[in-house]
């Protein structure tokens, strides 16, 4: 069981049993070439905007050929509302292949500019899940870096304060439980720089659970030869935007996946 940060939250366990409910059947959830979206994966819907909880490691987007959710949203609106031509979806955010959660896409030009305005300006709301190994101290607090992103490499490191390419990076975090090896976090990133949650964990010896490229030399979810199909304890748990139309808040919010330790 987990200790209780000195910011009461309520019992981990119930939060984590809680944020399972009605999650979508698993069978697909690892398949790289998964042929269909399952329809309990969307979390809204209308004729502007579709929220859909993206499974790990499926691509956001991806060249022709390769499995991706974009085109799974595609085809799910296109045999829903028997659609004969081809169907627009603006993308105005995506999520890294080993990471799950909410992605929200825009299905006319104009909610596609309004909402990738938002984000654009900073104007939406992420809070993330993660695991991370160890004990994270204190409580509540956020983290700041400048970063940079590897020339030629997929992937990101500190850099000093005006070096070249160097972006300021913080994050706001939230101790939800502590367990014997990991902790629990809420991240809410104030910027949105590549693999910022990911990066910035690993830089203070918390890396999230499964992420090799980020220092964990830990496992996470069901094992896997083929590295495209490795999972880390990463997961977009709620998004909050306007609505393009109405200006209506929106807050769309996705379950665990079932692979998720509850202790």
């Amino acid at each position: 069981m987990p200790s209780s940060p000195s910011r009461r939250i309520g019992d981990l366990n119930s939060q984590v049993n809680a944020a399972a409910e009605n999650r979508p059947s698993p069978a697909s959830r690892y398949n790289l070439v998964m042929q269909s979206l399952d329809p309990a994966r969307v979390l809204f819907e209308d004729h502007h905007l579709i929220a859909v909880d993206k499974p790990a490691p499926l691509l956001t987007q991806a060249p022709a050929g390769i499995a991706n959710l974009e085109c799974l949203v595609k085809d799910y609106i296109k045999a829903k509302y028997a659609k004969p031509a081809g169907v627009y979806l603006g993308v105005p955010h995506r999520l890294d292949r080993p990471v799950s959660g909410v992605v929200v896409f825009a299905r006319n030009t104009k909610a596609a500019r309004r909402v990738h305005e938002q984000f654009e300006h900073r104007r939406v709301q992420k809070i993330y899940w993660a695991c991370v190994e160890g004990t994270v101290t204190p409580d509540t607090g956020a983290w700041q870096d400048w970063l940079r992103k590897v020339p030629d490499e997929a992937r990101v490191e500190r850099a000093a304060e005006g070096e070249p390419d160097a972006k300021q990076a913080t994050l706001g975090y939230t101790v939800l439980g502590r367990f014997e090896s990991h902790t629990l976090l809420e991240l809410r990133p104030q910027t949105g720089r590549m693999h910022q949650l990911r990066v910035q964990s690993g830089l203070r010896d918390h890396p999230i659970l499964g992420d090799r490229l980020y220092g964990s030399d830990r496992d996470f979810g069901p094992p896997s030869d083929d590295p495209r199909a490795r999972l880390i304890a990463l997961h977009a748990r709620r998004l909050t935007i306007r609505h393009p139309f109405t200006d209506e808040e929106l807050t769309f919010e996705a379950p665990l996946p079932n692979y998720w330790p509850k202790s």
